[in-house]
């Protein structure tokens, strides 16, 4: 003689109903308090060639040289962030992290990073990125996957917006206006 089928429904609607419960009680215990909104805007300065370069090819397929959209191209950044276009504008953080050309049609990015600030309210705190960037696009969204410090349990969205490029040399300046939910 076998449990009853509809033990197993019992059970199972118990289960989530204390896994709901003990996590209502986790929140409650990290006194997290009410969500904010917080707008960001800022500059990301990618230089991949010429002086001071910030990002580097790590990875590529044998066919990326050849590929119009240099398709399985891995690229490791440590961009800075500032407050303006300039590169002599006041550093607020770094991008930290990399992006691929993933796919073999149009020049787009899968893009992965963190943005680690360095000044201001938000010193010490992180925001994690994840996305699509179809960097020919005028304006390009990327998901708020997570952050860090004031930004603990951050989700939200990034857009990105093309300030420069140069086709010479493929170092850009990207203007990001940045929408986060926050504790």
């Amino acid at each position: 003689m076998g449990i009853h089928p509809q033990f197993w429904v019992f059970a199972v609607a118990v289960t989530i109903l204390i896994c709901a419960l003990q996590a209502t009680e986790t929140a409650a215990q990290l006194k997290l308090g009410k969500e904010k909104v917080s707008n960001l805007q800022f500059y990301f300065h990618d230089r991949v060639s010429g002086q001071g370069v910030t990002a580097v090819e790590v990875a590529s397929a044998p066919s990326t040289k050849t590929s119009a959209t240099l398709f399985g191209a891995v690229i490791v950044m440590d961009d800075p962030l500032t407050e303006g276009p300039e590169p002599t504008s006041k550093l607020v953080g770094r991008a930290q992290g990399l992006y691929a050309s993933a796919s073999q049609e149009e020049l787009h990015l899968l893009m992965a990073v963190t943005y680690v600030f360095q000044a201001g309210k938000f010193n010490g705190s992180t925001l994690a990125v994840v996305g699509h960037n179809a960097v020919f696009k005028e304006v390009r969204e990327m998901a708020i996957v997570g952050g860090s410090g004031k930004f603990r349990l951050a989700r939200g969205y990034c857009l990105a917006h093309t300030h420069s490029f140069d086709l010479h040399s493929g170092n850009a300046v990207v203007h990001y206006n940045v929408t986060v939910i926050h504790y």
